[in-house]
């Protein structure tokens, strides 16, 4: 049964993926790119990471309803019909994208990763927790900070244009 699921998820992520790649609207590509995203929680759900399945349906679909703001505010020029869809250094980015594949692929293949055969603490999640409010607190903070700013920045600017 998990073998099915696996195949459906996977159908489901690279489907996805590759409509975010080959759609012509940019909001559709945004739409591909969630349903994307669901597969990847999928897979979290297989390897019984719940909360990792939580987290990414939350952080990336707000993040993507982010990216589909920008998107109306920002381009409204780039999605007309008349506009040309490809740009001319569509080569050369799939010779890098080749490159770098290959590159990951070597790396994935010849490095001896580590395993460890034990078993996570049992208090692992409350430290987790507490590293997040106390080391990682000022970070996320400054994070969220710069996404308020750029949202502010975009809504100018697409103000200006108009």
């Amino acid at each position: 049964m998990e073998a099915v699921a696996f195949a459906i998820l996977a159908v489901v992520t690279l489907g996805g993926a590759i409509m975010v790649v080959l759609s012509q609207n940019l909001m559709r590509s945004a739409l591909w790119l969630i349903l994307s995203f669901f597969g990847i929680a999928g897979f979290f759900v297989l390897l019984q990471a719940e909360f990792l399945a939580v987290t990414q349906v939350l952080v990336y679909i707000g993040a993507i309803s982010t990216l589909i703001i920008f998107a109306i505010m920002l381009s409204r020029n780039f999605m007309d019909p008349s506009e040309p869809r490809f740009n001319e250094q569509w080569g050369l980015v799939g010779g890098f994208s080749a490159l770098l594949f290959i590159g990951l692929a070597t790396v994935v293949t010849r490095v001896a990763w580590p395993v460890s055969a034990g078993l996570p603490p049992a208090d692992a999640i409350q430290r987790l927790g507490i590293d997040f409010v106390t080391a990682y607190a000022v970070p996320f903070e400054v994070a969220s900070v710069l996404l308020v700013v750029s949202m502010i920045g975009a809504i100018i600017i697409a103000r200006d244009r108009e």
